[in-house]
């Protein structure tokens, strides 16, 4: 049965950082706009990846959508236990019985597992934390976790650091699995690793997400895994979604300059095969964003609109969102 209704829906999420003066009557002297308005419906089952360069609010996103940090605005639309409950305003006591339907699986397999405790240990340490298994009930259902992610039982009696990457990551994904959630949040899952382990764990993960019908978002830099694994894309900037489609569409005609920008960035093995634009200059300061479109410095089709107004995110096609306003004038 298709599912008809979203699993997750973000509606104008914002996380702002208060920006202090110096001395020692500090005042707020302004905000660093890590997230700023952003909206998006996540299926079932489905892979959304986030893309876009570093600092534009990808990680931040993910983190705040899991309530690790607190947002600013908007709403966390949830749906898990039969209710949909909104993770932006639900007390914080109440998130613990939330958590095992949706978890993280960090970028560095290696500082985000304890190197003071076995690799069985930090698997199970979920399920002790909830008090869903314990004793022998709680060593079967780790070895049985180890095994879907391709370790060995006699692994769980090993630390961290005798393991490769690829194989501490297995062990990474194995804790986040482990209470079976409903959403899995991968920030920069295979960036670390070698590219021959990076097509393992993606392998990986798409067969556990068959198994366990797994819902991800996939926060990545590198677009060729994003293409590969993801059913849909975000493009970020400045805290912003820039545009928003299925990844075949956004990936044979991108609309935004953005978009277009980092899809030219991908080496091509046709040396014939040019670049449409390179980017030049830097990643918006989020705590001094230039007036108007955030891209309008770096935008090689800016206009006075553009440093004057600030887009919105507007549905040009059903599913297809972009934040520009000449967006249906740009050459493809």
């Amino acid at each position: 049965m298709i599912a008809t209704e979203p699993l997750l829906s973000v509606r104008n999420l914002r996380k702002f950082f208060p920006v202090y003066s110096k001395g020692f009557f500090q005042r707020r002297v302004g905000y660093v706009k890590a997230v700023d308005d952003v909206s998006f419906d996540l299926m079932p089952g489905e892979t959304l990846g986030l893309v876009g360069e570093s600092g534009c609010g990808k990680t931040t996103t993910g983190r705040t959508i899991l309530r690790a940090l607190g947002p600013t605005g908007g709403n966390i639309m949830f749906r898990a236990n039969g209710e949909t409950v909104d993770l932006a305003t639900i007390p914080g006591r109440h998130l613990k019985a939330l958590r095992p339907k949706m978890q993280m699986i960090f970028q560095d397999p290696f500082s985000s597992l304890n190197p003071r405790m076995t690799i069985g240990q930090i698997v199970g340490e979920p399920l002790v934390i909830h008090k869903m298994a314990k004793g022998r009930e709680l060593k079967k259902r780790v070895v049985e976790m180890l095994i879907k992610v391709g370790l060995k039982p006699e692994h769980a009696v090993r630390y961290p650091h005798a393991f490769s990457g690829g194989q501490r990551q297995r062990a990474g994904i194995a804790r986040s699995l482990i209470m079976h959630p409903s959403l899995i949040i991968a920030d920069e899952a295979v960036s670390a690793l070698d590219v021959s382990v990076q097509a393992q764990i993606i392998n990986l993960m798409e067969d556990l997400q068959k198994e366990f019908r797994l819902t991800y978002i996939f926060i990545a830099h590198d677009l060729s895994v994003v293409k590969h694994i993801c059913d849909r894309v975000a493009v970020m900037y400045a805290g912003k979604i820039v545009e928003l489609a299925e990844t075949g569409t956004l990936f044979k005609d991108p609309k935004h300059p953005y978009t277009k920008a980092l899809l030219s960035a991908v080496p091509s093995p046709d040396p014939d095969v040019k670049m449409i634009f390179e980017l030049t200059g830097e990643v918006a300061d989020p705590g001094n964003l230039p007036p108007g479109c955030a891209f309008n410095p770096r935008c090689p089709y800016v206009r006075d609109r553009c440093r004057q107004e600030m887009p919105s995110l507007r549905e040009i096609e059903p599913g297809r969102w972009v934040n520009c306003h000449f967006d249906e004038e740009l050459e493809s």
